[in-house]
């Protein structure tokens, strides 16, 4: 379960106790599982375990200062905020606990987590007698209620010398409650087929037609889809991305190879996601041999089929979801997809615009359907891919509820 967390963009805040010291082993156990881990310390817990120290394991600056004039826009914050899948607070003191409860932004931690929509992980850590104290159950149940959560705390001797509930769990205790995180059950019995990248269409033995499309999008898409307990299948063109965990990948070259490969698998799906960047022409006439450079090269092409829309026009065809990608006029062009086509719902983005779209971390979109839409303003690609992954299994949900 552990191996969920490969790839995940992991905030880890350490408060100011004793147990600092065993977020070193959370952030070294993390690094081998593959995480991104960024390290965000208290003023406090500069006291119990040098920023140093992280900075070694993590392989990043330790943030601590709110504001910090190195930082782009002396804002770690909202930069922090945005960048995280999760944030996981290991230990967590009383103090840091009531600074949350209250909404308190006494310091780059707790502002950071007011200013962020990943979800917060508490694992608390202080001497028994201050951890049965009802005020700080109080607050923890505050917090529990706005949706943070807690990962409870262990029984044993402390640091004090006194022996109880309160200290900090192991870390593998943690990890194992933070890899839970990203697990449901919500696409259980469900078969998911996700097309990414792009295709290349052979012009001779070493030219091709393609387009920049890095996959990215789509492949996060099928990571959401696994942990929310989907069997996913990836028809995937030529990218240099590492196979999502627990997912079947086949690996394709071109839009009719694609073609091909979806069909192999479509019929026990129920649910066909297109997020590959399909070339729209091949080369009729492909050369068996490398071409002369020439002043002029005139190539004859030809339409390649329609994958979406060919799926789209089964008898019993999945739910739908298309993506098009737009230089202008892309509500327009896209609503005029989701019709033509014949698809459930379609995400539409401007490529024109810079640090979204093509061979980005970051994305921004807008999903239509019939009588409705939802804009996602831009985030990483991991965190979009989760919120697109539930709000596509809520509209064919209901699609299925009108059958």
């Amino acid at each position: 379960m552990l191996a969920v967390l490969s790839k995940k963009r992991i905030i880890l805040g350490v408060t100011g106790g004793i147990a600092a010291y065993k977020a070193c082993d959370i952030v070294r156990r993390l690094k081998e599982l593959q995480a991104d881990v960024r390290v965000v310390m208290t003023p406090a817990a500069t006291a119990f375990v040098t920023p140093l120290t992280f900075q070694a394991l993590s392989g990043y600056p330790v943030a601590s200062e709110l504001f910090d004039g190195e930082a782009e826009f002396g804002m770690d914050h909202i930069a922090l905020a945005r960048w995280a899948d999760i944030i996981l607070i290991a230990p967590l003191t009383a103090n840091s606990l009531a600074n949350l409860a209250n909404g308190q932004a006494v310091d780059l931690l707790t502002t950071l987590c007011l200013a962020t929509q990943a979800p917060i992980v508490l694992a608390s850590a202080m001497n028994q007698q201050m951890w049965l104290k009802s005020v700080v159950q109080e607050n923890m149940k505050k917090l529990e209620k706005r949706g943070f959560i807690n990962v409870g705390v262990g029984y044993g001797e402390q640091a004090c010398g006194e022996s109880g509930s309160g200290r900090l769990l192991e870390p593998l205790e943690i990890l194992e409650k933070l890899a839970a995180c990203f697990l449901t059950a919500e696409l259980a019995g469900k078969h998911v087929v996700i097309t990414a990248g792009p295709t290349r269409e052979t012009i001779d033995p070493v030219r091709f037609i393609s387009n920049p499309s890095s996959g990215k999008m789509g492949y996060a898409l099928a990571q959401a889809a696994q942990e929310m307990g989907a069997q996913v299948t990836l028809i995937s063109g030529p990218v240099t991305l590492p196979v999502p965990i627990g997912v079947e990948v086949i690996q394709v070259e071109s839009a009719v190879d694609m073609h091909a490969a979806v069909f192999a698998v479509i019929r026990t799906a129920q649910l066909f996601i297109a997020t590959a960047a399909v070339g729209d022409y091949r080369v009729m006439n492909p050369a068996s041999q490398k071409l002369s450079k020439t002043a002029t090269l005139q190539l004859e092409l030809v339409a390649n089929p329609d994958i979406v829309a060919d799926v789209a026009a089964l008898a019993d065809k999945p739910f739908c979801v298309g993506f098009a990608a737009q230089t202008h006029d892309v509500l327009t062009l896209g609503l005029d997809k989701l019709i033509q086509k014949n698809l459930d719902m379609i995400c539409v983005n401007d490529v024109s615009q810079l640090g979204i779209g093509f061979n980005s971390d970051d994305n921004a979109v807008t999903v239509l359907w019939q009588n409705g839409e939802r804009r996602f303003d831009c985030m990483p690609k991991s965190r979009l891919a989760k919120e697109l992954i539930k709000l596509i299994k809520e509209r064919y949900e209901q699609a299925n509820r009108k059958i």
